[in-house]
């Protein structure tokens, strides 16, 4: 009788299966304990033999999981999802995440306050940065967020790739002529690995990354207005790259503004890509902001730059 192990909302659920139960069982199984649909289940770094996504009708005991590995499950409980769609209903206008609003960052002064540049140092001084390719002289530096920027987060799908937001590939690979490639998430590094694993990035003949980063390179800052809350300082990177990265050659992509507080010249925010089911077919994001970036990409600096007014830049530029 064989035993998965799935990870899930920080518990770890063993689940026996019957001999030939196939990963629709195990779904079914997993619906027990957390209440998490089947359908609704994304479980990642389960792949058949020959390296591509398990589809339900798999058999377990045929896939290529290896002894004491642990498998990634992504998914809500259909009580999470109610509460959610009433809380929606009842508050649409909410920021999502209290993110802080539009042309507000000036009144949010966080970056020079001692106490934060002494928590930066720290992350500095205690973080260590797995490099997977070198910088290559002369690039400019593109940080990017992964969910709801690259890939939708809560939306079900048989194959994570299903999730990744359309032109992805194309617009890494069109970056990557002018720019090297971050990733940063506020989520821990085996997710990090695990998503862009699952979406074709790691590995990929096109581009390359020079590293990724998890939350262990965020600092917390707090605020009058919005509180406490984690951000992405970018002096972290052009710390540990000197030599490469700096204020005027970095861009930041993420769908919360509050990310980049300490580097507001720096950030772009982008729409937040959900509900892929829906927004797939006409989603056009990443391949206006590749035609931007590469625009750009030849300036001597990015210091110029009012990121906010992107789509206005590449229209009277003709990108």
């Amino acid at each position: 009788m064989p035993q998965v192990v799935v990870k899930w909302s920080g518990k770890e659920y063993p689940v026996d299966l019957e001999e030939g139960a196939r990963v629709e069982d195990l779904k079914r199984a997993l619906q027990e304990q957390t209440h998490v649909d089947a359908k609704r289940q994304k479980l990642l770094g389960l792949k058949t033999r020959d390296g591509k996504p398990a589809p339900d009708g798999a058999a377990v005991s045929e896939l290529s999981l290896k002894p004491g590995a642990r498998v990634m499950m992504m998914g809500q409980p259909d009580d999470v999802i109610a509460q959610t769609a009433a809380a929606a209903a009842a508050a649409p206008e909410v920021q999502d995440d209290f993110d802080i609003g539009e042309g507000e960052e000036q009144s949010v002064q966080v970056k020079d306050q001692p106490e934060v540049l002494e928590k930066l140092q720290r992350r500095i001084k205690s973080t260590e940065v797995k490099i997977l390719n070198p910088p290559r002289p002369g690039k400019k530096c593109l940080v990017l967020d992964i969910d709801y920027t690259l890939f939708d987060l809560n939306s079900s799908a048989e194959r994570p790739d299903e999730l990744a937001r359309p032109f992805l590939h194309e617009f890494l690979a069109a970056t990557y002529a002018d720019y090297d490639i971050i990733i940063w998430s506020a989520t821990n590094m085996k997710w990090v690995e695990v998503k862009m694993q699952e979406l074709g990035v790691l590995g990929n003949s096109q581009y390359k990354l020079v590293c990724m980063l998890d939350h262990k390179a965020m600092v917390t800052v707090q605020t009058e207005r919005y509180g406490v809350f984690d951000c992405k300082p970018l002096a972290f990177i052009w710390a540990k790259f000197p030599e490469h990265y700096n204020e005027g050659n970095t861009v930041m992509l993420d769908d919360l503004r509050r990310n980049f507080i300490m580097n507001r010249q720096n950030g772009l925010v982008i729409r937040p890509y959900k509900r892929a089911h829906l927004t797939r077919g006409s989603d056009r994001e990443l391949l206006l902001l590749a035609r931007y970036l590469t625009l750009v990409g030849g300036l001597d600096s990015l210091a110029g730059l009012d990121h906010r007014r992107w789509e206005r830049y590449l229209a009277k530029h003709g990108g």
